[in-house]
């Protein structure tokens, strides 16, 4: 059966290969304003920053073969389930971690000295609230994060069309 992938599934796709190259190099590549590798390891062991790596690279790792296996197709139910509920804890991982501190204050006190150290040299374009400054690099990241959670629930409800079949038409001369 020939494939129709949808432009929702191209753009999924896309974006979850983008967060997978984050996820592989915010830690460990220099980016230049956007990262600070020296700092990261002030705050974190190498062991702690390797087992972080692999295990969020390897999330997305999972979700993208899961989107690979399927596209063009009817997803089963399972896969949908799997694809909203796992995006969906990711996201609320980065709210609890990122903008409920920001935004509300709750946890930030724990959260702005590690984040101030890490994230303190980084460029960024939002301004300080509750002693926490999103950089730049992880605000794209949940952007980026929130479009796949959007285009995968988007994709679940509305499936691949079903395309009619043509009746051949025989002419007799």
């Amino acid at each position: 059966m020939k494939r129709k992938i949808r432009l929702p599934e191209r753009g999924l796709l896309l974006g979850l290969y983008v967060i997978l190259l984050f996820m592989i190099v915010q830690d460990w590549v220099p980016l230049g304003s956007l990262n600070d590798v020296d700092s990261v390891f002030q705050v974190h062991s190498f062991t702690d920053i390797l087992t972080s790596t692999l295990i969020n690279a390897g999330q997305f790792v999972l979700l993208i073969f899961i989107v690979r296996l399927f596209i063009g197709r009817r997803y089963p139910i399972w896969a949908r389930l799997w694809l909203i509920i796992h995006q969906g804890f990711i996201f609320t991982g980065a709210l609890m971690a990122w903008w409920i501190p920001y935004l509300f204050g709750v946890g930030a006190e724990e959260k702005a000295e590690p984040y101030r150290i890490m994230f303190g040299s980084t460029h960024s374009f939002l301004p300080e609230m509750n002693g926490i400054t999103p950089n730049t690099l992880h605000t794209g990241l949940h952007a980026v994060l929130l479009i796949c959670l959007l285009l995968t629930i988007y994709i679940t409800f509305t499936g691949p069309k079903k395309q009619k079949k043509r009746k051949k038409s025989r002419r007799t001369h």
